[in-house]
């Protein structure tokens, strides 16, 4: 019975989700009321009101659910071996990010207001903070015998990858995800990183 309940939970905050998703592509997240997602969802205020506190909280559900999307794949030991970083996985992390961000394009070109950015760039920054940490530690970075700070680094990262991120889904370019990480790691792997005393293994 549990399980039943269980899969009826999970099947209505995907309808309420969708819907909100929809409603925010079409109208804009300011223009949406509770009772628009409610019925674009076929559901009633009570039932929106059993699985979200308001449309704010609905908004940070799914921002979170992005975030997690994000974590999964930045997984250090996929991606880096002692001081060399593996380029080839890093392109298909990064393909597989921007492909989950196009397949929901319009709505994150309608989030990723300034206030939007900075919530994904502080919230990339603390992924690499917590996963990357150790390994950024081991590499004792420095630059004219001056030790690199951190979070110096993990700033320059985040900043570059929002930066190119919000140019993509707000451009009018035809560029696609597996070319665009492409593009990225070369430009960043090919000077910035060595650099900083990281070795790419191409």
């Amino acid at each position: 019975m549990k399980k039943k309940i269980d899969l009826r939970v999970k099947r209505t905050r995907k309808m309420i989700v969708e819907a909100f998703i929809h409603l925010v592509e079409e109208k804009g997240y300011d223009n949406i009321t509770i009772q628009e997602i409610a019925d674009e969802a076929m559901i009633n205020r009570a039932t929106f009101y059993s699985h979200f506190k308001d449309k704010q909280d609905l908004y940070d559900a799914i921002f979170k659910q992005a975030i997690d999307a994000f974590a999964a794949v930045l997984d250090p030991d996929q991606i880096v071996q002692g001081n060399r970083l593996k380029v080839r996985q890093i392109e298909m992390v990064l393909k597989i990010i921007y492909e989950r961000i196009q397949e929901n394009r319009k709505f994150f070109l309608t989030i990723m207001d300034a206030s939007g950015n900075e919530i994904l760039r502080k919230k990339i920054a603390e992924i690499l903070d917590i996963k990357y940490a150790h390994i950024f530690n081991q590499l004792k970075i420095t630059e004219n015998d001056i030790e690199v700070p951190l979070d110096f680094i993990i700033e320059y990262m985040t900043s570059i990858f929002v930066g190119t991120l919000h140019w993509w889904i707000t451009s009018d370019t035809d560029m696609d995800a597996d070319n665009l990480s492409k593009l990225v790691v070369k430009l960043v792997g090919n000077g910035h990183l060595t650099i900083l005393g990281i070795e790419i293994d191409h």
